[in-house]
C-alpha cells in the first residue's frame, strides 16, 4: 500500500503575527516555520505505524511551497517519510493547492492520502475534501483511528456527541485530528538519513485560483480586568449583567 501524506508549514505559535501590504501579506521575516502539527502529529506518523506494522509499503511526503519550505519537508522525512515531492508553487488558495496535489496523486497511483484535519494558521478544513473530490474517491473526515481490514480502511471519525466508524474501500482520502497517533520526535539517525532521501521538485500544472485574500484583521486588544472585592456580591452581579452581559 501507498501512502501520500501532505504537509504544509506553519508558524509557530509563539511567532509574532503582523501583516503588511494594506493587511493583505503576512510578513514572514523572523518567524519560526514548522510542519503543521495535525500533518505531523496524526496523518504522518499514523502512516509511519501503518509502515511499521507491514501495512503499508511505502510512504511519499507532497507539500506546495517554494524552497523555504524545505526545512519543513525534511523534517517530515527525518520523522519516517520514504520520498518527498514539493510543488514549486505559492498560494493560498485551496482549490489551487489541492489541484496540484491531486496532479501529484494521479501520477503516483496511491492507495491512501492522509492530510491534517486543517492548518492552524488558516483553519480551513477544506484541502482533503477537494482532493477526495478531484480524484474521484471516497473522503472521511476528521478521523481519530484507522486501521485496514483485508482491502478496506475502517475509520472511527468524530461527530457531534459521539463517533462514527465508517468502513470503506481504497483509494481512499481520510483528513486527520487527534486520537491517530500519538506525536514523535525525529532521532538523529532519522535526522541524518534525511539528507539523503529525495526531494523532487516539480513545476505546477496550470490552475486558476478561485479565492485571493482582501485582507487579514488582528484580533481586538484584549480589555482591561476589573476585580471586585469578596464582599462586593451586588456588583459582580452589575458589572456580568450590564457589561459583560452574560446574567
Amino acid at each position: 500500500m501507498k501512502i501520500l501524506v501532505c504537509i504544509s508549514k506553519t508558524p509557530d505559535t509563539t511567532a509574532k503575527i503582523a501583516f503588511t501590504a494594506n493587511n493583505t501579506k503576512f510578513v514572514a521575516e523572523g518567524v519560526q516555520w514548522i510542519i503543521n502539527p495535525y500533518d505531523e502529529w496524526y496523518a504522518l506518523v499514523r502512516a509511519i505505524e501503518l509502515k511499521e506494522a507491514g501495512t503499508a509499503t511505502i510512504i511519499h511526503l507532497v507539500t506546495v511551497g517554494l524552497p523555504d519550505c524545505d526545512p519543513v519537508i525534511r523534517k517530515a522525512l527525518a520523522l519516517g517519510g520514504d520520498e518527498a515531492i514539493r510543488v514549486n508553487a505559492e498560494s493560498h488558495d485551496s482549490y489551487y493547492i489541492a489541484s496540484q496535489i491531486a496532479e501529484v496523486a494521479k501520477q503516483g497511483g496511491y492507495d491512501l492520502i492522509f492530510t491534517g484535519k486543517e492548518t492552524i494558521d488558516y483553519n480551513g478544513s477544506s484541502i482533503g475534501g477537494m482532493l477526495a473530490e478531484l480524484l474521484d474517491i471516497p473522503y472521511v473526515s476528521l478521523a481519530i483511528k484507522f486501521n485496514m481490514e483485508g482491502n478496506d480502511a475502517i475509520v472511527v471519525r468524530e461527530i457531534e456527541g459521539g463517533e462514527e466508524t465508517d468502513k470503506v474501500p481504497l483509494p481512499l482520502v481520510v483528513s486527520c485530528q487527534k486520537g491517530m497517533a500519538e506525536q514523535r520526535i525525529p532521532n538523529m539517525k532519522g535526522i541524518m538519513g534525511a539528507r539523503s532521501k529525495p526531494l523532487k521538485v516539480v513545476e505546477p500544472i496550470d490552475v486558476t485560483p478561485l479565492t485571493s485574500i482582501a485582507s487579514f484583521d488582528l484580533p481586538p486588544a484584549k480589555a482591561g480586568v476589573k476585580l471586585v472585592s469578596a464582599d462586593q456580591p451586588e456588583e459582580l452581579v452589575r458589572l456580568l449583567h450590564e457589561e459583560a452581559k452574560v446574567i
